[in-house]
Parts: structure tokens; sequence; C-alpha cells
């Protein structure tokens, strides 16, 4: 009887407050936009000496907009190395080459303004020469590629954030392992995952040299989606009225209690399935239900990570729930033959499951995570191996 009255109620304010939003969602749909994207490009070590390492990227500008060709008039780069040590005698050097098909990149490095033709591609290749007395305590390097795309909208900036790791994980003989009540939990250390890393690759370097029969391996919901290359820099969000006006009406320590934060559930669900949770939650509230904008919201609403909610440099990243976990673990078990689960563990003891393969005891992995074997600092172990015992 409660479910129904709610789901009433929200279909009653939904359709007084959501209908002038969806109909300026669909006018603003229904012109051509400007759909250009810059692709994180695939990166490799070219140079790995003591004092000299040379980062090599090569990215493609695609022009995925269905009627409208997209000019290109600038591309710049900013590197922030992140290191165990001091940076102080470390330097670089950054330079942009492009590949343009029909037209010959310059000696001077200058770029010149490109047109990117309908559903066409053109390449570009980002070398950052690092040099110091010694380069061994860099972890990993932050790039941030602007671009500017001209065209019927206008002069619109966009920005690519790519990690890059510097430094790998020594694959120790075998990982320290925890007793739990019951199983053997193993967190697994690995280099910084970042967008360039595969799921599956990772569970076969790190985790199945150390595997026995009926061990399972799970990983954090967070490393997952950074992988899949889920996270957004607020300042790529533009938040709009109702992340603005809502997001005040949620606890400080919440990620939705930031316009930006809003804004990213906003950008996935949209601004009318927002203004519904947000309405029927609060009249759920006042019957004595607690928490159930979330429910209506759906499951991204409780996954976002605000900024500070992870490790450097995805400390100033709003990272997003993983995309499609169920298919990840069944993928990772056809690989390695492996169980596998994702999940959502933290320091309050409290174990979520998105995924987990067929052969998987749920109430097994909440008892073995509940004390957060991987940690919720920087200990950088986002995996973990357990063997029931």
């Amino acid at each position: 009887m409660i479910t129904e009255i709610l789901t009433t109620g929200i279909v009653v304010l939904a359709i007084l407050i959501g209908l002038g939003w969806l109909g300026l969602e669909l006018q603003y749909r229904s012109r051509p936009g400007n759909a250009l994207e810059l692709t994180s490009g695939e990166w490799h070590l070219a140079v790995a000496e003591p004092e000299n390492y040379l980062l090599i990227g090569e990215m493609e500008l695609c022009n995925r907009t269905k009627s409208l060709e997209i000019m290109v008039p600038e591309v710049e780069t900013e590197v922030k190395l992140l290191s165990g040590g001091s940076l102080e005698r470390v330097d670089y050097q950054t330079r942009i080459i492009p590949f343009h098909e029909d037209a010959p990149a310059r000696a001077d490095d200058y770029w010149f303004a490109y047109i990117v033709k309908v559903g066409k591609k053109t390449k570009f290749k980002i070398s950052i020469d690092i040099r110091g007395d010694n380069l061994d305590q860099l972890k990993s390097a932050w790039i941030k590629v602007s671009y500017i795309t001209y065209g019927p909208q206008g002069r619109i900036p966009k920005n690519r954030h790519i990690v890059v790791p510097l430094k790998f994980s020594e694959l120790a003989a075998i990982p320290n392992q925890r007793e739990a009540t019951n199983a053997i939990v193993f967190p697994i250390r690995t280099h910084l995952l970042t967008q360039l890393d595969d799921p599956i690759e990772i569970i076969k370097r790190y985790v199945v040299p150390h595997a026995q029969k009926g061990d399972i391996v799970t990983i954090g919901e967070t490393p997952l989606a950074l992988m899949q290359g889920r996270f957004r820099h607020p300042s790529d969000v533009k938040p709009g009225w109702v992340a603005k006006h809502i997001c005040y009406f949620f606890m400080p320590t919440s990620s939705l209690a930031t316009a930006c934060g809003m804004q990213t559930l906003v950008d996935i669900i949209g601004p009318v399935r927002v203004l519904m949770a947000f309405f029927g939650g609060s009249i759920a509230k006042i019957l004595g239900l607690p928490g159930m904008f979330y429910q209506f919201a759906g499951e991204q609403a409780r996954l976002i990570d605000d900024v500070t909610g992870t490790l450097p440099p995805y400390d100033q990243f709003i990272v997003l729930g993983p995309e499609n976990p169920q298919q990840v673990v069944e993928k990772i078990q056809q690989a390695t033959g492996l169980g596998a689960a994702i999940v959502d563990v933290n320091d309050l003891k409290a174990v979520k499951i998105l995924a987990a393969t067929s052969n998987v005891s749920t109430s097994l992995l909440e008892t073995a995570l509940r004390s957060n074997p991987a940690g919720n600092a920087d200990e950088q172990t986002p995996i973990v191996m357990i063997r029931p015992s």
C-alpha cells in the first residue's frame, strides 16, 4: 500500500515539474551536437633509463557528429608527475606532432587549425621527455590534453585526462595473507591502475601466478570504474539547475552533496528521474522510510565517489560506478577459471556485492571482506584473492 502511494505521488509531481525539463531536453537533443571526441590512445615508455624516460602516446580525434564538420584550432598538453620523492631535479619537455593524412606536420611544432570531417578521424602523437638525476621514484604521469572544437555551436573547449603508470609492482613470491573467519585473504598490490589497463590482463598478471583451484578474486568497484575510464574532472562538469538546488538536501559527507557530484548523476539518468527520485524520497522520508532516493535513482546514485574519494591523482576526479560488472566477472572466470566478484567495501564493515559469478558464495564474500583487507587509503591493493578454508 505504501509503495502504491509513493508511486502515485512520484508520478504526479514528475508530471507537474518534469515535463518542462523533458521538453527542453528533447528540443536540445533534436539539434546536431558537437560529438568530436579525443581517445585515451595508446601509451608506452619508449626509453626507460635511470636519468631519462621518454613517454609516447598516440591519440585520435574522432568526429562522431552526424552531419557537421568540426574544426580543431588548438591542442595543448599539461603534465603532472607523481613521485615517491622530490621532483626538484626532475624536468620534462612535451611535443605534440600531428599525423594528418592530408597535411604534413610543421617543423616548428605549431598546431595549425584542422578540419575533421563527418565520420572521420585524425591522429597525433604526444612525446614527454623526462630527465633527472634518478627517476626511480616516479610513480605515474597525469596528462591533461586540452583541445578546442569549433563549429556551429561556437568555440567549445574540451579536455581528456590520461593517467599513465611509470612504475609497476614487483610480483612477490606470495602476497601477505590475513586470516578471516572462513577464509584466508590475500590483498594483491598492483601498479596504479588506469584506463589503459584491462581487468582480465591485470588478473592474469598479478593473481593467476598465486592462485589455486577454488580461489576467488575480487576487484573493488572504484578500480574497475577507473580501468573503464569512468571518471570526470569537475572542470568538465557543467552543473544545471537541478544539480545546483537538490545537492543542498544531502548530508555533507555524501558524494551528491556538491553541484558537480550531483550533476554526474543527472548526466547518467537525466534531470527528470533525479527530480522524481528527490520528491519520492522526500515523501518516503516523511512516512518513515529514509534512503529511498537511492532506490528510485538507481545503482549509480550509490556508487559515485566525489573529489577526495580515492587515491591520487584520482582524488581530483569524480569517479562513477563501473559499467556492466556482471559481464566483467563472467569474462574473468572464462579467461582464468577463477570465481570472481566486483565489490564495494568500506572501513565501516559494509560489504556490497555488485556482481559475482554463479559459483561464488555471497555470504562467504561478506564475511571474508568485512575487515576491508584492501583498505581505503593508499595501500594500492585493489584486488583481494580469497581462499576458502
